[in-house]
Protein backbone atom coordinates (compact mmCIF):
# COMPACT_ATOMS: atom_id res chain seq x y z
CA UNK A 1 0.00 0.00 0.00
CA UNK A 2 1.42 3.32 -1.07
CA UNK A 3 0.52 5.16 2.13
CA UNK A 4 2.41 2.68 4.27
CA UNK A 5 5.37 2.57 1.91
CA UNK A 6 5.51 6.38 1.81
CA UNK A 7 5.53 6.64 5.58
CA UNK A 8 8.21 3.98 5.92
CA UNK A 9 10.38 5.45 3.15
CA UNK A 10 10.21 8.89 4.74
CA UNK A 11 11.28 7.41 8.06
CA UNK A 12 14.05 5.41 6.44
CA UNK A 13 15.46 8.67 5.08
CA UNK A 14 15.21 10.24 8.52
CA UNK A 15 16.88 7.24 10.12
CA UNK A 16 19.82 7.47 7.77
CA UNK A 17 20.22 11.16 8.55
CA UNK A 18 19.82 10.86 12.31
CA UNK A 19 20.93 7.27 12.95
CA UNK A 20 17.45 6.75 14.36
CA UNK A 21 15.04 3.89 13.79
CA UNK A 22 11.99 4.31 11.57
CA UNK A 23 9.05 5.51 13.63
CA UNK A 24 5.97 5.06 11.50
CA UNK A 25 4.99 1.67 10.16
CA UNK A 26 2.12 -0.50 9.17
CA UNK A 27 1.51 -4.58 9.69
CA UNK A 28 0.38 -8.27 8.98
CA UNK A 29 2.51 -9.82 11.67
CA UNK A 30 -0.24 -8.83 14.08
CA UNK A 31 -1.72 -11.72 16.05
CA UNK A 32 -4.63 -10.82 18.37
CA UNK A 33 -3.92 -11.49 22.01
CA UNK A 34 -6.48 -13.36 24.07
CA UNK A 35 -6.60 -10.60 26.70
CA UNK A 36 -5.17 -7.18 27.40
CA UNK A 37 -3.95 -4.79 24.67
CA UNK A 38 -4.31 -6.36 21.25
CA UNK A 39 -7.39 -8.42 22.11
CA UNK A 40 -10.67 -7.89 20.20
CA UNK A 41 -12.22 -6.50 23.40
CA UNK A 42 -9.39 -4.00 23.86
CA UNK A 43 -9.38 -2.96 20.21
CA UNK A 44 -12.78 -1.25 20.04
CA UNK A 45 -12.14 1.42 22.65
CA UNK A 46 -13.41 4.84 21.55
CA UNK A 47 -12.76 6.15 25.07
CA UNK A 48 -9.04 5.86 24.34
CA UNK A 49 -9.51 8.78 21.94
CA UNK A 50 -11.18 11.13 24.41
CA UNK A 51 -8.21 13.48 23.85
CA UNK A 52 -9.31 13.96 20.22
CA UNK A 53 -11.06 17.32 20.40
CA UNK A 54 -11.11 19.19 17.08
CA UNK A 55 -9.47 22.54 17.70
CA UNK A 56 -7.64 25.33 15.96
CA UNK A 57 -3.88 25.17 15.59
CA UNK A 58 -2.03 26.87 18.48
CA UNK A 59 -0.86 30.30 17.23
CA UNK A 60 2.84 29.61 17.86
CA UNK A 61 2.92 26.31 15.95
CA UNK A 62 4.25 25.71 12.46
CA UNK A 63 1.94 24.45 9.72
CA UNK A 64 2.85 22.36 6.68
CA UNK A 65 0.50 21.93 3.76
CA UNK A 66 0.56 18.80 1.62
CA UNK A 67 1.86 19.54 -1.90
CA UNK A 68 -1.59 18.88 -3.37
CA UNK A 69 -2.98 21.54 -1.01
CA UNK A 70 -5.66 19.21 0.34
CA UNK A 71 -4.51 18.96 3.98
CA UNK A 72 -2.61 20.88 6.66
CA UNK A 73 -0.59 19.41 9.51
CA UNK A 74 0.55 21.52 12.47
CA UNK A 75 3.46 20.81 14.76
CA UNK A 76 5.03 22.50 17.81
CA UNK A 77 7.40 25.45 17.56
CA UNK A 78 10.46 23.44 18.63
CA UNK A 79 9.76 20.67 16.12
CA UNK A 80 11.24 20.86 12.64
CA UNK A 81 10.05 19.88 9.19
CA UNK A 82 12.09 16.95 7.87
CA UNK A 83 12.64 15.34 4.50
CA UNK A 84 9.67 13.28 3.42
CA UNK A 85 8.44 11.14 0.56
CA UNK A 86 7.09 13.10 -2.45
CA UNK A 87 3.51 14.18 -1.81
CA UNK A 88 3.81 13.93 1.98
CA UNK A 89 4.89 16.15 4.89
CA UNK A 90 6.76 15.14 8.06
CA UNK A 91 8.03 16.84 11.20
CA UNK A 92 10.06 15.64 14.18
CA UNK A 93 11.72 16.63 17.40
CA UNK A 94 15.19 15.31 18.13
CA UNK A 95 17.50 14.70 21.07
CA UNK A 96 20.90 16.38 21.10
CA UNK A 97 22.30 13.12 19.73
CA UNK A 98 20.08 13.52 16.66
CA UNK A 99 17.79 10.65 17.62
CA UNK A 100 14.12 11.31 16.93
CA UNK A 101 11.96 11.71 20.03
CA UNK A 102 8.64 12.38 18.31
CA UNK A 103 7.40 12.17 14.74
CA UNK A 104 4.41 13.35 12.67
CA UNK A 105 3.52 12.56 9.07
CA UNK A 106 0.61 13.26 6.73
CA UNK A 107 0.12 11.26 3.51
CA UNK A 108 -2.75 11.34 0.99
CA UNK A 109 -4.91 8.24 0.76
CA UNK A 110 -3.30 6.15 -1.96
CA UNK A 111 -4.32 2.52 -1.56
CA UNK A 112 -7.11 0.27 -0.35
CA UNK A 113 -7.29 1.83 3.11
CA UNK A 114 -10.80 2.90 4.15
CA UNK A 115 -12.38 4.27 7.28
CA UNK A 116 -14.24 1.00 7.80
CA UNK A 117 -11.23 -1.29 7.44
CA UNK A 118 -8.65 0.92 9.10
CA UNK A 119 -8.34 -0.94 12.41
CA UNK A 120 -7.26 -4.14 10.68
CA UNK A 121 -5.62 -2.62 7.61
CA UNK A 122 -3.15 -0.37 9.43
CA UNK A 123 -2.06 -2.89 12.02
CA UNK A 124 -1.97 -5.89 9.68
CA UNK A 125 0.29 -4.07 7.26
CA UNK A 126 2.92 -3.41 9.94
CA UNK A 127 4.06 -7.02 9.80
CA UNK A 128 4.33 -6.86 6.02
CA UNK A 129 6.81 -4.03 6.54
CA UNK A 130 9.00 -6.12 8.86
CA UNK A 131 7.74 -5.00 12.27
CA UNK A 132 7.30 -7.59 15.02
CA UNK A 133 5.22 -7.89 18.19
CA UNK A 134 2.61 -5.56 16.70
CA UNK A 135 -0.18 -4.99 19.19
CA UNK A 136 -3.41 -3.11 18.66
CA UNK A 137 -4.08 -1.10 21.81
CA UNK A 138 -7.28 0.67 20.75
CA UNK A 139 -9.34 1.61 17.72
CA UNK A 140 -12.43 3.66 16.97
CA UNK A 141 -14.50 4.80 14.02
CA UNK A 142 -16.72 7.81 13.37
CA UNK A 143 -14.39 10.16 15.21
CA UNK A 144 -14.78 13.91 14.72
CA UNK A 145 -12.01 16.02 13.21
CA UNK A 146 -12.04 19.62 12.00
CA UNK A 147 -14.68 19.67 9.25
CA UNK A 148 -14.11 15.92 8.79
CA UNK A 149 -14.55 12.48 10.30
CA UNK A 150 -12.21 9.53 10.57
CA UNK A 151 -11.02 6.27 12.07
CA UNK A 152 -7.98 5.85 14.33
CA UNK A 153 -5.82 3.18 15.88
CA UNK A 154 -3.29 3.21 18.68
CA UNK A 155 -0.72 0.44 18.31
CA UNK A 156 2.73 -0.56 19.48
CA UNK A 157 5.44 -2.45 17.61
CA UNK A 158 9.12 -3.26 17.46
CA UNK A 159 10.88 -2.13 14.30
CA UNK A 160 13.29 -4.28 12.34
CA UNK A 161 16.10 -2.45 14.18
CA UNK A 162 14.72 -3.60 17.53
CA UNK A 163 13.34 -0.26 18.70
CA UNK A 164 9.90 -0.15 20.31
CA UNK A 165 7.36 2.52 19.33
CA UNK A 166 3.86 3.67 20.17
CA UNK A 167 1.80 5.05 17.29
CA UNK A 168 -1.43 6.89 16.66
CA UNK A 169 -2.57 6.52 13.05
CA UNK A 170 -5.77 8.02 11.65
CA UNK A 171 -7.45 8.08 8.27
CA UNK A 172 -9.46 11.29 7.95
CA UNK A 173 -12.11 12.03 5.32
CA UNK A 174 -12.78 15.71 4.74
CA UNK A 175 -14.41 17.89 2.14
CA UNK A 176 -11.23 18.17 0.07
CA UNK A 177 -9.57 14.78 0.45
CA UNK A 178 -8.99 11.68 2.54
CA UNK A 179 -5.62 11.78 4.28
CA UNK A 180 -3.65 9.61 6.69
CA UNK A 181 -2.01 11.33 9.67
CA UNK A 182 0.44 9.47 11.92
CA UNK A 183 2.21 10.37 15.15
CA UNK A 184 4.76 8.15 16.88
CA UNK A 185 7.29 8.12 19.70
CA UNK A 186 9.22 5.64 21.80
CA UNK A 187 7.13 4.52 24.81
CA UNK A 188 9.65 6.11 27.19
CA UNK A 189 9.07 9.45 25.42
CA UNK A 190 5.29 9.21 25.24
CA UNK A 191 4.54 11.09 28.48
CA UNK A 192 6.54 14.02 27.09
CA UNK A 193 5.76 13.85 23.37
CA UNK A 194 2.30 12.25 23.39
CA UNK A 195 0.33 15.39 24.31
CA UNK A 196 1.90 17.33 21.41
CA UNK A 197 1.19 14.47 19.01
CA UNK A 198 -2.42 14.28 20.20
CA UNK A 199 -2.84 18.07 19.86
CA UNK A 200 -1.39 17.97 16.35
CA UNK A 201 -3.83 15.25 15.31
CA UNK A 202 -6.72 17.13 16.94
CA UNK A 203 -5.92 20.20 14.84
CA UNK A 204 -5.35 18.28 11.60
CA UNK A 205 -7.46 19.45 8.69
CA UNK A 206 -8.15 17.87 5.30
Amino acid sequence: MATARSSRLALTIVASLASAAALAACGSGYKPATSGPGSPAAANRPQAFAWLRPSATPPSWHTSRLPDGAARMAYPLRWRSIRSDPGTVSAATRAESGAIRGYLNATPQQGAETLGSWSTFRVDHNGDEGDVDVRLVASATNLRFRHAHGSCVIDTYSSSTGHRYREIACIVAGASATTVVVGAAAPAQWARQGPAIERAISSFIT
